[in-house]
């Protein structure tokens, strides 16, 4: 299935049992009474009280079908083989065969009945974070059930009274579960819209690994050090774009579910709300402009916004060792630092040896040097200006006139007048401004 099918904006497929169109009520009528999935929808269709469905980039909805009144689901907890870009892949654990799991997408008083199966070497569970539920129902193993042993399946039943965005994960070997990527978002549309009504609905959540160079698993043993953060459990460039439409109301929903680290999320040439936090919806008059939103630890914060310009616009989380992959932390600093005498010793020994890092590292994204097997260190990707040298928790959100026709995979081409190059003599002389000498 190619990325039309998650992302853009007339192609992300849903859990169509959650949709709710006056146009195919009769079907889904039809299909609640034999028991039958419907079939997944469009993402430009809408729910109950006009809300456009929730798009989960690189990743899906858990499908639902209605029996009896009751919208059932079947959640697989199982070992995944993931791959986190091209030419990064590692055994992990997760849902229904992704990291994240399939975003769970319900209307506020919806009866859930979630089946899940438990495919792991050990026992599980799920706790339905930031869902105000039944005690019995809350999924830590231990205090308020028997956790799932291998190849047994369990079953969870409630009632979604309030809205909002939460997050689902095991209550059992959290350190190890959650880190190998058992993760997942719940979303819980209100009856009635509350605030703007939404053009486009997206749901990202943040992750950190432990991946090191050529090995097959994470580290969940990691504690301090991650060296792969990512969207929805993509590493850019695997990161799929958000495309949006110009003057249309985006909302963008972030989980952070990930062992340690807050991330700062901050997205380049607009400025957003935060209208919601997995506590609740924020009120009208206590929202404030920002263009970065922390996202802390166990929390959801959504964040509301109109796009004015035009472009291809970066959207990361500003850690900057968040915005790479698989960097290493245990190199001596070499920026500024005179290497032509070493180079010419090392050249009898090894004639291929090439220092690097003295006048930055920047340039190392361009390079097409060999990596190790099953690696991204500072693997740049081909933009319409040079290399990106970024990766890990980064992608970009891509404006559009008409979000319903643009190529996701397609580049902006901003009018040349309108876009940095380099500075003319005669202009620079006219405005005062000499050039400077030639560094060292």
């Amino acid at each position: 299935m190619d990325r039309r099918h998650f992302i853009h904006i007339g192609g992300a497929a849903i859990g169509a049992a959650v949709v709710s169109r006056a146009s195919d009520s009769e079907a889904q009528e039809a299909a609640a009474q034999t028991g039958a999935e419907t079939p997944r929808a469009k993402s430009s269709v809408m729910l109950a009280g006009g809300q456009v469905a929730v798009i989960t980039p690189n990743g899906s909805t858990l499908p639902l079908r209605v029996v009896d009144g009751v919208k059932v689901g079947h959640l697989v907890a199982e070992v995944v083989g993931h791959e986190f870009a091209p030419g990064l892949r590692a055994e992990c654990w997760g849902w229904n065969g992704s990291t994240p799991g399939p975003t769970i997408e319900a209307i506020e008083g919806d009866r859930l009945r979630i089946y899940v199966s438990n495919r792991l070497p050990e026992p599980t569970t799920v706790h339905w974070h930031g869902v105000i539920l039944p005690n019995g129902m809350d999924g830590v193993a231990g205090l308020t059930q028997h956790a799932i042993p291998p190849n047994e399946t369990y079953m969870y039943e409630f009632t979604v009274k309030y809205p909002g965005t939460f997050m689902y994960h095991p209550h059992y070997d959290e350190m190890t579960q959650i880190a190998l990527g058992m993760v997942g978002m719940f979303i819980v549309h209100p009856k009635q819209p509350i605030g703007s009504k939404v053009d486009h609905d997206f749901a990202l959540m943040t992750h950190e690994w432990r991946l090191d160079v050529g090995a097959k698993r994470p580290d969940p043993m990691e504690m301090k050090d991650f060296n792969l953060l990512t969207f929805n459990s993509k590493a850019f460039p695997g990161t799929e774009p958000l495309v949006v439409g110009r003057g249309k109301r985006v909302r963008i929903r972030l989980g952070n579910l990930g062992p340690m680290d807050h991330h700062p999320i901050h997205l380049h040439g607009l400025n957003f709300k935060v209208t919601a936090t997995d506590g609740g919806y924020v009120p009208l008059s206590a929202q404030y402009p920002e263009t970065t939103v922390l996202v802390p630890v166990g929390s959801t914060r959504v964040i509301e916004f109109v796009p004015e310009e035009l472009g291809d616009w970066a959207m990361h989380c500003h850690m900057t060792h968040h915005a790479m992959t698989q960097m290493g932390h245990g190199l001596p600093p070499m920026t500024g630092v005179d290497s032509r005498k070493l180079e010419r010793r090392m050249a009898r020994v090894e004639p291929r040896f090439m220092p690097m890092g003295s006048t930055g590292m920047g340039a190392m994204s361009g390079m097409d040097m060999p990596v190790p097997p099953n690696s991204l260190p500072m693997k740049g990707t081909p933009g319409p200006f040079g290399s990106i040298d970024m990766g890990g928790m980064f992608t970009v959100l891509k404006v559009r006139e008409n979000a319903h026709t643009a190529e996701p995979s397609g580049w902006y081409e901003s009018p040349p007048a309108t876009r940095a190059g380099k500075a003319v003599a005669a202009q620079m002389n006219a405005d005062g401004v000499k050039a400077p000498s030639p560094g060292k």
